[in-house]
């Protein structure tokens, strides 16, 4: 009687965990079809050790071969992360300090100093949080059977890198930005010091103590692991030609691995901050590693929430990858997820936060109740379609349907807002809501964001109109088409073409030396619109946007239109392709 009990509470169970486990696949499914996405592949994080490890889709968008647990994806820049813990092994072992200038122990190249490193040095401790004041954001990686130029050559931007010099442009430790250049000078620091080539030091000192057997930071990958990846996609699901792009630039940007060797990962910095022998890392040194430096990064990881719901995590994004990892410091909980496409929409947060919600985690967003609705003027509602820029350089968008706005992202729809007033629209994925601005006329000029969960407001200016809904009209000043035209060619071309073009901020000629990906061919410029953006707060590559010009584009792309960014003096500081 016992056992026959027993069976039924476990079969009880099981169809429970089953239900929920469908529940959770039907919904990361259903993301992928709305969002256009190929391959997936996520670990789930329960009580320090993976509950779930699982695959969806197929490695391209052909639909023929599945994607397993074993297939390797791009990790991106959560390639950072890993590297960070290789690099805090050798300060361990007294190899390197982190508070040292580095050039005392580089050998085969120097950081330059300048005016700027007169009083502070660039040390590892600022490498890994981004306060070295060193250049160059990120890396577009080598297609294959390109030359593939060495960690030197990057670092002085030479030919055959593809990016410019990475050099000190601000006091070292004044402030906070980004800097995968950042990484490979650390990279290179690693090298010299160990004398040890970095893939075969990484695969020794982090991955296989750890048991990332799947993971590699080999670019480019020899054979034997080539056919084992999935194949990357761009924002509008176009293969990566060549499968994937090579990345020299490995600390940075160049790890190959699974979402459970990157669980794996996560795993091990829970155990090291709880004192649990057998990591890479002491207890010490992992709480320093999750110790806010600035800006809430740590050393190679960033962080959320507050003392009691403190995470860290990265997330990552090479030429046809993207990838998310977050994990809870004390709780032994945490989400990896990997996908071969470029998305620039909430999907991965809005699985991590439906996983959040499913196993009853604290520390993440909390569903709220329905929002009540109310009912918009259509030309009202109209107004307040188009482009926004939420952030430097990262636009969002809204489309008017139905009574509701949508955002779009890569030209899928990716958020509803729902209307809780006549300027107000809130989302029903998060506590998040917008509050439309209008100027004195009456145009619509940027909303306010209100994050309930962050408690904050934001100001967010708006660019334009959406290009498609425009009529053609005749241009302002026809006579700078032909301008903008030979800006746009020298910027698609960079190198030495853009270095001698005219036109250009110099933000704009630095950051598009290695040229643009898209359009390969510009025939003809359709002027559609101009939009008056002075005041407004729009900044690209570090100058103001005076004036945002959309025209249509004849190109190698079918019905794109380009958002042309102009200062107040006409130079050309940016650009933006776009289907609407």
């Amino acid at each position: 009687m016992k056992n026959q009990r027993l069976f039924l509470i476990l079969s009880f169970l099981l169809v429970v965990f089953h239900v929920q486990a469908d529940d959770l696949d039907d919904f990361i499914r259903n993301q992928m079809r709305k969002r256009g996405i190929p391959g997936l592949s996520l670990a789930i994080i329960q009580d320090g050790k993976i509950l779930k490890a699982q695959a969806y889709g197929f490695i391209d968008k052909e639909g023929k071969v599945p994607v397993t647990t074993n297939t390797l994806f791009q990790a991106g820049s959560v390639s950072k992360s890993v590297a960070a813990m290789g690099a805090l092994c050798l300060v361990e072992k007294s190899k390197l300090s982190l508070d040292e200038d580095v050039n005392l122990k580089l050998k085969s190249w120097k950081v330059p100093d300048n005016e700027f490193t007169n009083d502070k040095k660039v040390t590892l401790r600022g490498l890994l949080s981004h306060t070295t004041g060193l250049t160059v954001h990120g890396f577009p990686g080598y297609a294959v059977g390109a030359k593939i130029p060495s960690v030197v050559q990057i670092l002085d931007g030479t030919a055959p890198a593809n990016t410019p010099p990475v050099r000190v442009d601000f006091v070292p430790g004044s402030r906070w930005r980004y800097s995968g250049g950042g990484y490979t000078v650390m990279q290179q620091l690693m090298v010299d010091v160990t004398g040890a080539d970095f893939p075969e030091f990484m695969k020794n000192t982090v991955l296989s103590p750890l048991g990332m057997r799947n993971s590699t930071y080999q670019q480019p990958l020899p054979p034997e692991l080539a056919k084992m990846t999935a194949i990357g996609h761009y924002n509008n699901r176009s293969a990566v030609e060549g499968r994937w792009h090579i990345y020299p630039e490995m600390a940075a940007a160049g790890l190959w691995t699974t979402s459970s060797d990157l669980a794996r990962f996560a795993i091990a910095v829970q155990n090291a901050y709880a004192g649990k022998s057998g990591n890479v890392l002491s207890q010490a040194m992992t709480r320093q590693m999750l110790t806010d430096q600035k800006n809430r990064d740590g050393l190679g990881v960033f962080l959320q929430g507050d003392s009691a719901t403190l995470r860290f995590g990265h997330n990552g994004r090479d030429e046809g990858f993207d990838a998310l990892l977050t994990a809870s410091v004390g709780k032994g909980q945490g989400v990896a997820i990997m996908i071969n496409a470029n998305d620039n929409s909430h999907m991965m947060n809005r699985i991590v936060d439906f996983i959040a919600d499913y196993y009853h985690w604290n520390g993440f967003p909390v569903k709220t109740a329905k929002p009540v609705t109310v009912d918009v003027d259509p030309n009202t509602l109209k107004a307040f379609e188009g482009r926004y820029e939420l952030f430097n350089n990262r636009m969002v968008t809204f489309q008017a349907e139905n009574q509701r706005l949508f955002t779009l992202e890569d030209g899928f729809v990716d958020e509803e807002f729902v209307p809780v007033a006549h300027n107000k629209f809130t989302s029903t994925d998060r506590n998040v809501s917008v509050i439309f601005n209008s100027d004195g006329a009456g145009n619509v000029i940027g909303f306010t964001l209100e994050d309930n969960d962050q408690n904050y407001q934001r100001k967010v200016p708006r660019i334009g109109p959406l290009a498609a809904g425009q009529k053609t009209t005749a241009d302002p000043d026809p006579s700078r088409t032909p301008k903008i035209m030979a800006a746009l060619q020298a910027m698609v071309k960079g190198g030495k073409i853009l270095e001698e073009a005219t036109g250009f901020t110099p933000g704009a000629k630095r950051d598009f030396a290695g040229g643009m990906r898209e359009p390969e061919t510009l025939k003809s410029l359709t002027f559609i619109h101009s939009e008056n953006v002075a005041g407004r707060g729009i900044q690209r590559h570090e100058s103001e946007v005076s004036e945002i010009v959309t025209y249509q584009l004849k190109s190698n792309q079918p019905d794109t239109y380009i958002l042309v960014h102009l200062t107040a003096d006409g130079l050309v500081t940016d650009c933006d392709l776009v289907e609407k």
